[in-house]
């Protein structure tokens, strides 16, 4: 985290300075249900090195074919963290997928609903996300990523209470079976942090 919050109801610690690190193992079972984990590690802001919690995710995608710009899906979570990370610890995810894609770009939306297990308030939370990318000589994609959390559905928090954010974003494309996402975003409200880079690296095996 380049700059974040730096202050939080205890027993969740500030955001500002942390680095997340996950491991994210995931096993096609079948070609449309791919089961697999977030194993996930954090520096604090004092340099300590940290368990950040586990989830336990299964996805589930039309399979290869199905159409020839659409894709669907859907991603289902179980999330264990300890209470610095989050207060209410235990927690379901449902994240549908839908994706559109031609030879030049990629639009993705994900209409995520948190639901929390722990703590006193169980109400589903709605963290909408977002994407559009161009792709540049089937070598890069470059664009926008957006992810944002509004509160409870029932009650959302007002336009200075959200999580909002907006990501520049390049995916490398050239290299068969290699995944590489680095980005790096902005909060737009009060209540997100200011500065945060992101990068994924993958590796599928046949």
């Amino acid at each position: 985290m380049f700059n974040g919050v730096k202050s939080a109801e205890p027993p969740e610690l500030p955001a500002h300075h942390q680095t997340h690190l996950t491991l994210e193992p995931a096993f096609g079972v079948t070609p449309f249900f791919e089961a697999g984990a977030y194993l996930q590690t954090a520096f604090r802001d004092d340099g300590t090195f940290d368990y950040a919690g586990t989830k336990l995710r299964a996805k589930f995608v039309t399979p290869e074919g199905w159409h020839r710009h659409v894709r669907l899906g859907a991603n289902f979570e179980l999330s264990i963290l300890p209470e610095r990370y989050d207060a209410s610890r235990f927690a379901t995810e449902i994240r549908p997928i839908a994706a559109w894609e031609d030879e030049r770009w990629i639009f993705v939306i994900n209409p995520i609903v948190d639901v929390p297990l722990g703590g006193s308030d169980h109400a589903p939370e709605f963290e909408p996300a977002a994407m559009v990318k161009v792709k540049i000589a089937d070598l890069v994609a470059a664009g926008v990523e957006y992810y944002s959390s509004f509160g409870s559905i029932a009650s959302p928090e007002p336009w200075s209470g959200q999580e909002q954010y907006i990501y520049e974003a390049f995916d490398l494309l050239g290299v068969p079976r290699l995944e590489l996402n680095v980005a790096l975003g902005e909060g737009l409200t009060p209540a997100s942090n200011a500065l945060v880079g992101k990068m994924i690296f993958g590796y599928a095996w046949e």
